[in-house]
């Protein structure tokens, strides 16, 4: 396996410091931001997908620092009932296909999208539960919305050599193995998963389990997120893990995401990583930095620390630092 992280939390610095930063922290990957959600400040899709030279420019500065792109990622909501929003999502996905195919990148990742519960909505809605009986209406449309959006999106990335790998999250269609998979058999296999453990653990799922069950579905994991969250049992006693207060206000939520080995030991993430390698991943671990108790750069070391301290490398097999 490779090491390696997503640029957006360095969003305000040139790319080629973020390139240096990552190599002397001894990476091996980089995933990139190209619009939506993580912005496009590293990898603009419009600009590089349109001129070879740029291209050539942009891929020659990633190699120059001994790095790879692991994938592109656009996490938007193309299922979005304000039609505005749901196109910009829309075509940065699509000039994100584009631009991987270009480059020789086959992961792109992001979210599936939610709509909103009929067709006068104005905003997403996600459904927790089945009754009062609209709600169940209201996600029957909703699927049949997606089935027919992803259908489309299927085929095109798979013209492209592309695998769209959906981050399973709350507040999207898309927030659990089970509805991944719907998702996928419905839609066709180029319908993956960039798997991140911390929106599994944080819904009192067991990631390792997880990968197990999605794995026997076929070769669905094609990305993982590095990402640790920890649920505070004392909040969540009491009101459950569905927790809409700021991320600011952390001493009141059942959970806040965290760096590496802050939400779970070494020993649960040697076992996640051991069973991903047993189940045939043998891509990047991509860390992800959204703890709010840390700066970008605190928490990522910290986070590059862990993976070599905690001995993952014996529990998962090889693999390589720079």
């Amino acid at each position: 396996m490779k090491v390696g992280a997503l640029s957006a939390a360095w969003s305000a610095q040139p790319l080629e410091e973020v390139l240096a930063f990552f190599a002397e922290a001894g990476l091996d990957t980089i995933e990139l931001g190209t619009g939506n959600y993580p912005g496009n400040a590293h990898c603009d899709p419009f600009e590089l997908k349109g001129s070879k030279s740029k291209r050539d420019d942009f891929t020659g500065l990633v190699a120059d620092h001994g790095l790879e792109i692991s994938a592109l990622s656009c996490h938007g909501n193309p299922l979005h009932p304000d039609k505005k929003v749901a196109e910009e999502s829309h075509e940065v996905w699509r000039a994100t296909c584009d631009l991987a195919a270009a480059i020789g990148v086959t992961c792109v990742n992001g979210f599936s999208g939610l709509p909103g519960g009929g067709p006068k909505d104005r905003v997403p809605n996600w459904v927790v539960a089945p009754w009062p009986d609209d709600h169940l209406a209201a996600l029957e449309y909703q699927w049949d919305l997606a089935i027919d959006y992803w259908k489309r999106e299927n085929a095109y990335a798979d013209k492209r050599g592309i695998n769209f790998c959906f981050e399973m999250h709350p507040n999207f269609l898309v927030y659990n193995p089970e509805t991944l998979i719907k998702l996928r058999e419905a839609c066709g296999e180029r319908m993956c998963a960039n798997f991140d453990p911390s929106h599994l653990w944080w819904q009192g799922m067991d990631p390792a389990s997880a990968v197990r069950w999605l794995q026997s579905k076929g070769a669905v994991i094609q990305h993982v997120h590095a990402k640790d969250v920890c649920v505070y049992d004392w909040n969540a006693r009491v009101n459950g893990v569905l927790d809409t207060k700021h991320y600011g206000d952390e001493v009141n939520r059942s959970w806040i995401f965290r760096s590496l080995g802050y939400g779970h030991d070494d020993l649960e993430w040697k076992d996640l990583i051991s069973t991903l390698r047993m189940c045939g991943y043998d891509g990047a671990l991509s860390i992800e930095h959204e703890d709010s108790l840390m700066t970008a750069n605190e928490g990522f070391l910290k986070a590059v620390a862990f993976l070599k301290d905690c001995a993952i490398m014996e529990a998962a097999g090889e693999m390589t630092w720079a």
